[in-house]
Parts: structure tokens; sequence; C-alpha cells
């Protein structure tokens, strides 16, 4: 995992260079995406860690019960999952408050000329992300299906050992490719996903500064709200969808199999009725009652 990190960076770097040639906020967009790189490495490796520790425990959990065990694996990824969106979701935000203080942006000089080409410039972090989580992905893949076609043509025809034997070292060898590419890959894939869907959304909120500047009675506070909208919206999901993750699984027991699919249905549902009244909330505080379309 490590070597594959540090080819991934030799690429980063080419495409730093690149990026800084070709695109019209050469600095800002090159940084930004260095740094979703560099989040999305941080993230694998913090996916990596929580995976083989919640492995080893949901396997003792195991030995008390199907609930137990199903509670500690299901934890273990909505704190995975979370703790990778939370924290693309402040560096982002961070991102953005150094971006404004260097081209000196404040609350008189807010308009579409201005906070268009940084959210322009922003979107480098989630192709920064995405470029990282492809390596995960692919690299993983790559590795594992190897180790399986090791594991397969020596344990099962020349020692005759059955499929995923703990006496096959190429078993090992494929547990290992498995969490890069499912662990690893995964939590990188999930923070360029989520990177892309936020960076986009940014760029589509700065365009709407002309609908609001040309409307009477909109006063300066309204235009910060359009631009953070998206963010406002990432942040109560994620605090609902936890409050949700760890309610459900605490009054809905799993005892049986069946009642696994039953709980995740519960849970999403759930998650998605409250989630449309939130999001209507904070459209509700945060956009003028009306404005001007042009």
């Amino acid at each position: 995992m490590k070597q594959e990190y540090l080819i991934c960076l030799i690429f980063v770097a080419v495409m730093f260079v690149v990026i800084w040639l070709l695109t019209a906020e050469a600095g800002y967009t090159a940084f930004a995406f260095v740094t979703g790189a560099i989040i999305s490495i941080i993230c694998g490796a913090v996916g990596m860690v929580i995976a083989t520790r919640a492995n080893y425990k949901t396997t003792y959990c195991a030995k008390r019960g199907l609930a137990t065990a199903f509670r500690t694996a299901y934890r273990s990824g909505v704190a995975m999952g979370f703790a990778l969106v939370s924290l693309g979701l402040l560096v982002l935000l961070l991102l953005i408050l150094i971006f404004k203080s260097m081209k000196n942006l404040d609350d008189s000089n807010i308009n579409k000329e201005t906070f268009g080409p940084l959210f322009e410039a922003i979107a480098g972090y989630g192709l920064g992300g995405s470029f990282v989580a492809l390596f995960g992905r692919v690299g993983g893949g790559i590795y594992t299906k190897a180790a399986d076609v090791g594991a397969d043509l020596v344990g099962k025809v020349e020692s005759g050992l059955p499929e995923d034997s703990p006496k096959n070292p190429a078993t090992i060898a494929d547990n290992v490719g498995d969490n890069v590419g499912d662990v690893a890959g995964m939590s990188a894939d999930l923070f360029g996903s989520f990177a892309e869907s936020s960076c986009a959304s940014l760029v589509i909120s700065s365009t709407t500064l002309h609908a609001l500047s040309d409307t009477p009675g909109v006063v300066c506070h309204f235009y910060i709200a359009n631009l953070m909208y998206p963010l406002i919206i990432i942040a109560l999901g994620i605090v609902l969808c936890i409050f949700v993750s760890l309610l459900s699984t605490h009054i809905m027991r799993v005892e049986t199999l069946d009642k696994i699919e039953k709980t995740l249905k519960v849970q999403l549902l759930l998650s998605t009725f409250l989630l449309i009244g939130v999001i209507y909330l904070a459209a509700y505080l945060t956009y003028p009652t009306k404005f001007i379309l042009k």
C-alpha cells in the first residue's frame, strides 16, 4: 500500500504541473488538486486502520451472537464513512476560507465575477480525490486478483489444499488485496465522490449570484447563504444520518439474518424522510422569499 501511494504521488506531481500550465486559475486549482489528493490518501489509510480493527472485533463479537456482531460491524462502517466525509467537508471549508483570504474577498465585493473563478478553482479538490481513488481501486483489484489466481494454482492444483485455506500463504495475500481494493480504495472513492458532488454544487450555486444581486431588498447575508447552502445541507445530512444509524441499530436488534435487510431499509427510509424536512428548513432560512431570474 505504501508503494502504491508513493507511485501515486509521482503522478500527482505530474498532474500538478499540467494543471498549473493549462488552467486559468493555475495556482489555486493546482493547490486544490494536491490538497484533494493528499486528503484522499489519508482517507484510504484511515479506512484501512478502522476496517482491520473492525474485522477482528466483529469476529470476536460473533461468539456472543449475531446481534452483537452486526452492531459492531455496522457501527464500524458508520464511523469510517462519516469520519471520511466529515474530514472532506472540513478541508473543503478551510480551502474556501484560504482562497477567499488570498483573493482579498469580503462582503463588499461578492459577485459572480469574483466568486465564480474561486469555486471553479476549488473544483480541482474533487479531481484530486478521484485521481487517487482510481489508483486505490485499480491497484487493489489487480493485487487481489493476482493473489487469488496464485492461491488457486498452487494451493488447489499442486498442494491439494481447500480454497481459502490458512495453510496457503497466498490466501493471506488475497485478503490483503481485498482490504486494499475494497477498503482503502472504497474509502478514497467515497471521499472522491463526495468532493466531486460538493465542488459541482458550489460551482452551480456561484452562478445564481446574478439573480440575487438584481433583486431589490436582498441583503448581503443571502449571498453568503446561497454560496454555502450546499455545505450546510451536507453538514446537516451527516449529523442526521449518524443519529439515525445509531438509533436504528440500538432499537432494532438483529437476532436473525432475515432482519438485517429490514433494519437497513428502515434506516434508509427514516433518513430520507427526515432529510427532506431538514433540507426544506435550511432552504427556508437561507434563501430569500423571492428573487429575479434573468
